[in-house]
């Protein structure tokens, strides 16, 4: 069985069906860059895969849990989270901790990691993403792209198995924008597995093993980048990406 795969997920909040059946299936080290025009679900998608939303049906593995929605437990939700990380639009980092204790503070308490071995991944993954000269700065004394990486690394901290970025670069001046980038691209060289809801077209491109463009709740074609990008099947794919790829 694949490392995560998801069946006919879907969502509603009230009357509005965000999500209509969102089939989805990767292996370690994949990378799924997902596309498509805001309100399409793709960041309601990534909130059901990190139990931030509660899907209202569908089955869902990872790793070696099996859930089907919306009979999910606490106890199950603690335990899927443990798995996965997730990058926020807007950092989400706490604005009375440090750099350093933004990363410490998830380790000592939602993963009961000794705090001296916690202080060692952390200053280890501040140095990866380039920071380490700013572990205990706040976040208000750094930049948004600084803070998007200290996000990076707290997502990274806990060894996870899988890694969700919602859309990590849309709040970012253009000039951070490459930064942020970078800190993913080495993740992937590196075999994270990923999955990215983004509007940056030529990243996913370049980084991605598939990409799934999204409209309306579900899923309208999937493909590798060449695919994709070069040959999209679907009129709807390419009305889009002549509007996006121009921009």
């Amino acid at each position: 069985m694949a490392l995560l795969e998801v069946k006919g997920l879907k969502k509603s909040f009230g009357d509005l069906h965000v999500l209509k059946g969102i089939d989805l299936s990767m292996e370690k080290g994949d990378v799924i860059s997902i596309i498509g025009p805001s309100g399409s679900g793709k960041t309601t998608f990534l909130r059901c895969l990190e139990m931030l939303e509660m899907a209202d049906e569908g089955s869902y593995h990872l790793n070696d849990m099996d859930v089907t929605f919306p009979n999910v437990d606490k106890k199950d939700i603690l335990k899927l989270r443990r798995e996965c990380g997730f990058v926020f639009q807007n950092y989400n980092l706490f604005a009375n901790k440090t750099a350093l204790e933004n990363i410490t503070e998830g380790l000592v308490y939602g993963h009961k990691q000794d705090k001296a071995r916690s202080k060692e991944i952390a200053l280890e993954l501040l140095d990866k993403v380039g920071l380490i000269q700013f572990a205990d700065y706040y976040p208000r004394q750094l930049s948004g792209g600084q803070q998007q990486r200290v996000g990076i690394a707290r997502a990274m901290a806990a060894n996870p198995t899988v890694i969700f970025f919602d859309e990590p670069t849309s709040a970012l001046d253009p000039e951070l924008i490459g930064e942020v980038l970078a800190v993913m691209r080495q993740m992937a060289n590196e075999g994270m597995t990923m999955i990215i809801v983004t509007h940056e077209m030529s990243f996913a491109k370049e980084i991605s093993s598939q990409v799934i463009f999204m409209e309306n709740g579900y899923v309208v074609e999937q493909g590798t980048p060449d695919a994709l990008f070069n040959h999209p099947t679907q009129e709807r794919t390419q009305q889009f990406l002549s509007r996006y790829m121009q921009k």
